[in-house]
């Protein structure tokens, strides 16, 4: 499965001691006894596998989740171990049927970072919609919300030094988690950017979408949110047209196509395309942000650019031409 089929959906060494003066450069890391610093949950980095100078991939094991899960994280090339100062961080999700290497492998982030000094997180999110799951009121795993706003953001800051200066930015369902964050956790992020991403979670046909895109995934798509009707409150309460007075404040960014037809560099597809007719969709539910902002007279930066897919072409190009700014949003300066 392609890159762009993956982003579709729009929901969509640590143990042994001793040696870390003799490690190379790539491969398993291990972890020394006084590290790595824990997360307040319970939350902790047990493997970090280092991909090149500045690239290291961490496995974390968190009570927030069933099992282990990956993030990607890009240093400065000034960064330091054994230092009282901190970095400005962008935190990078990505959509659905994806994961936490997406970024990148479908974009120049890597290149993009390493001009600026600026410490780059990009957190495994699975299928997860980025929410807690209702899971028919009784709560539980998986806690995808908990997972990112708190325990990536501790750990990254406690053994990274990672600061508080943070934006973040998303395509699809990560583009909807981003503003969602923002809504829900004030003071979180000074910048959020939405690529594609559903920004009217309970527009009228919205909650249909979401739950047969979900079930078609082999998950149980009333878990996540609830059922439309029965839980609407907690549909409400991680719909980002809802929460848009939270957002006060915060810089907003948000993009996404409205024609459902195909844009540059898009593959050739039939005109019955879950990826257009998608991604026309979601356009029209970032036209109702839009709309929903200018009542509330939030400022925030569009753009509605009509013809492309729900997938990278467009939002490479897009996050390109965003960077700088993000960059500036953080205080990150350029080397």
């Amino acid at each position: 499965m392609d890159a762009a089929t993956r982003a579709l959906n729009p929901w969509t060494t640590f143990g042994l001691m001793g040696v870390a003066l003799t490690l190379p450069l790539l491969g398993d890391v291990p972890v020394r006894a006084a590290a790595p610093v824990p997360a307040d949950g319970g939350a902790k980095i047990v493997r970090e596998r280092r991909l090149g100078r500045h690239m290291r991939d961490l496995t974390v094991r968190t009570p927030n989740l069933d099992g282990s899960v990956k993030i990607r994280i890009l240093l400065p090339r000034n960064w330091k171990k054994k230092t009282k100062r901190t970095w400005p961080v962008l935190y990078a999700f990505h959509g659905g049927q994806d994961d936490y290497t997406s970024w990148a492998r479908s974009t120049d982030i890597e290149k993009w970072a390493r001009l600026y000094d600026v410490i780059v997180v990009m957190p495994e999110g699975g299928n997860g919609s980025y929410t807690d799951w209702h899971n028919y009121g009784r709560g539980g795993t998986p806690r995808w919300e908990t997972f990112h706003t708190s325990d990536v953001v501790q750990l990254v800051e406690r053994n990274y030094h990672a600061g508080r200066r943070r934006a973040a930015i998303g395509v699809s369902a990560g583009g909807m988690g981003s503003i969602g964050y923002a809504a829900r956790h004030r003071g979180l992020f000074r910048q959020v950017a939405s690529l594609s991403g559903i920004l009217h979670l309970t527009a009228p046909g919205m909650p249909a979408l979401a739950m047969v895109t979900n079930a078609a995934n082999k998950q149980d798509p009333a878990a996540i949110y609830g059922l439309p009707g029965v839980d609407a409150a907690n549909w409400r309460a991680h719909d980002p047209y809802v929460l848009a007075p939270r957002l006060r404040g915060v810089g907003i960014f948000f993009s996404a196509g409205t024609t459902g037809r195909p844009g540059p560099g898009d593959p050739k597809v039939g005109p019955v395309d879950v990826g257009l007719f998608g991604e026309r969709a979601v356009g029209q539910t970032n036209r109702e942000f839009r709309k929903r902002l200018d009542g509330l007279n939030i400022p925030y930066t569009a753009r509605l650019y009509g013809d492309g897919r729900h997938n990278w072409p467009a939002w490479r190009r897009i996050s390109k031409r965003l960077w700088p700014e993000l960059m500036v949003r953080i205080g990150a300066r350029r080397l």
